[in-house]
């Protein structure tokens, strides 16, 4: 330690580091975090997480903000950080089995998973005392699953944006708490006030979702060279005077207990057959709650112009073959808990979900769903009808082919694009099918057997009466 202290002086305001996010737009812009801010969070946290030997991991960039956590936490509380070479969750587990067992870890969701792959029972059980997770929204069953393996561990859901310095809410569940599908993020850290706004910046009631603001010292100067975007998302805040809060673009309410829980990205709700959706939310939720999912995420994807569709991606409990059952069964469950306009379109089942070079989702590099696997070997059509449907299905549904026994909602087949097949059949085959009927008959083959007892769609003339004239 240093005989003397440095003698220099940072001023509360003065600037301690930028880092550079893209967040939502895709553009880099550089948040300013000041020195206040700083060691605001750093004090805090390293009461509450640095305490013990054993000290921390890095295993990320020192350009991503979790880095904050890993470095200086352990450093402000007198121990040591060790640096994994190959970086990761790899090198994280690689840490672990050469090290030992750390005092705090810092990681994001898709971390608890993988780690589990990769470390024995007792390797798990005492790798960290402390498991700081933030970045993303935290499944409920990452953490059961976790804790069941290392029940003398605790999970603490860490929520902040960059804006607020790494962390500004906390959650803590340890084995035997009760944890729902999506962790909430709790409650705010010493020196933050949270709050939930509607569009004209008045709280909204404990349950309703709002926007999320944060106001205290954490709050940074704002972006780099970006007066604009500065003056839009750092707003003079209503309830104290003269201070400003940061605008999250969060959605998010108040539990009855006064925990705060995420509810998604207001920038991230998308409009899917006029309805708007926020993907990362309760879809989100309802897939991760399927029993034989360990990873999942929930995108709107455009692969066809003008025609925006919820897809699934998942990474089962234990290896499965290449079929759609898994697929089928998780639409299924979803179906019984969601309105219709909320199913994913597709399923996707993937090894492992692919991540960025800081843990987390690289959505562009996810998939794009085949609709024309959904099926299984396909069984020609035997009548005129069953020719004409097979073609009408794969013009509906942008599809090459489609066999006898293929389903159109498994398909990517949804309510819209039934109208549009019941409009084709009648202009192809002049009968009208009532939608009711299409939803219990939904393959071609189902569908040909009910048609005999369809009517005409348009009944043959009738000659008119002329009434005598009394």
């Amino acid at each position: 330690a240093p005989a003397m202290s440095p003698g220099v002086v940072a001023e509360r305001e003065g600037l301690a580091y930028v880092i550079y996010t893209s967040g939502s737009t895709g553009r880099p812009k550089g948040v300013a975090v000041t020195h206040g801010g700083l060691a605001n969070y750093v004090t805090w946290a390293a009461d509450a997480y640095g305490k013990g030997a054993g000290g921390a991991p890095l295993h990320s960039s020192l350009a991503f903000d979790l880095t904050v956590t890993s470095v200086l936490v352990p450093l402000v509380s007198g121990t040591a950080v060790v640096v994994s070479p190959a970086g990761g969750a790899e090198g994280l587990a690689e840490l672990v089995r050469d090290h030992g067992g750390f005092a705090m870890a810092k990681v994001v969701p898709a971390h608890l998973p993988l780690l589990s792959e990769l470390l024995a029972d007792d390797r798990m059980a005492s790798a960290a005392r402390t498991w700081v997770v933030g970045g993303e929204a935290l499944p409920g069953a990452a953490v059961r699953q976790w804790l069941e393996r290392s029940p003398d561990s605790v999970v603490v859901n860490e929520y902040g944006p960059t804006e607020t310095v790494v962390g500004c809410c906390v959650f803590e569940v340890a084995a035997g708490d009760p944890v729902d599908d999506v962790v909430p993020v709790g409650r705010p850290i010493a020196h933050t006030r949270l709050y939930v706004l509607d569009a004209h910046l008045r709280p909204v009631a404990p349950g309703v979702v709002g926007e999320l603001y944060i106001a205290g010292v954490q709050v940074a100067r704002g972006y780099v060279g970006r007066p604009g975007l500065t003056a839009e998302r750092f707003v003079a805040c209503p309830f104290e005077s003269g201070l400003r809060m940061y605008r999250t673009g969060d959605l998010a309410r108040w539990s009855a207990g006064g925990q705060l829980v995420f509810a998604g990205r207001s920038d991230e709700q998308v409009k899917i057959r006029g309805f708007r959706i926020e993907p990362g939310g309760e879809v989100q939720a309802v897939v991760a709650a399927h029993p034989q999912v360990a990873q999942s995420a929930v995108v709107a994807r455009e692969d066809v112009p003008g025609d925006t569709r919820l897809i699934a991606y998942v990474v089962p409990t234990e290896p499965i073959g290449p079929d759609a059952e898994l697929g089928k069964a998780i639409r299924e469950f979803m179906a019984r808990r969601l309105p219709e306009h909320m199913v994913p379109s597709a399923v996707v089942v993937l090894d492992a979900l692919p991540l960025t070079v800081n843990g987390k989702l690289h959505r562009e590099a996810l998939p794009a769903p085949d609709y024309s696997g959904a099926a299984g070997p396909r069984r020609e059509p035997s009548t005129h009808e069953e020719k004409v449907l097979c073609d009408v299905f794969a013009q509906t549904l942008g599809l090459p082919e489609v066999g006898v026994d293929d389903d159109f909602f498994e398909l990517g087949g949804h309510s819209l694009l039934a109208v549009r097949l019941i409009n084709q059949i009648r202009a192809v085959l002049n009968v009208e099918v009532p939608l009711r009927v299409l939803l219990g008959a939904s393959t071609v083959a189902g569908l040909a057997q009910r048609l005999g007892s369809q009517k005409s769609a348009r009944p043959a003339l009738r000659p008119m009466r002329i009434q005598e004239e009394s």
